[in-house]
């Protein structure tokens, strides 16, 4: 049974001395800064035939708005054709949006609801 000897690692290169005195760089880190998520904002969009009662409904259930809030964003909406119902996360906007499109969608009206960043 032949056996090969053992293979040497290589050596380490040898440390670099650095020269003494107020020669030497030193390298300073500075910290990334990210820029905050961009906000989108939740609108109800105005029509002639889903009741305002329905509305304000929709914006305690969905936005977690009191019942005094929810009835001044509704008329918001039925006065300016559009109102912002809450400001989110893009993720968390498209899921508001599509909640509320799912309840007026069940419940036969055609409430829309859209979402767009804030600017």
């Amino acid at each position: 049974m032949a056996t090969s000897p053992p293979v040497k690692p290589p050596a380490l290169p040898s440390p670099v001395r650095q020269p003494e005195g107020d020669e030497s760089v030193v390298l300073e880190r500075l910290p990334k800064k990210t820029e905050p998520p961009q906000m989108y904002q939740v609108l109800m969009l105005n029509d002639d035939y889903t009741p305002m009662e329905f509305v304000v409904v929709v914006i305690q259930e969905f936005f977690g708005k009191d019942r005094e809030t929810a009835t001044q964003i509704m008329l918001k909406i039925h006065l300016d054709g559009r109102g912002v119902c809450g400001v989110y996360s893009r993720d968390v906007a498209a899921t508001k949006v599509d909640q509320v499109l799912d309840a007026a969608r069940e419940a036969g009206h055609p409430l829309q609801c859209v979402s767009e960043p804030v600017s």
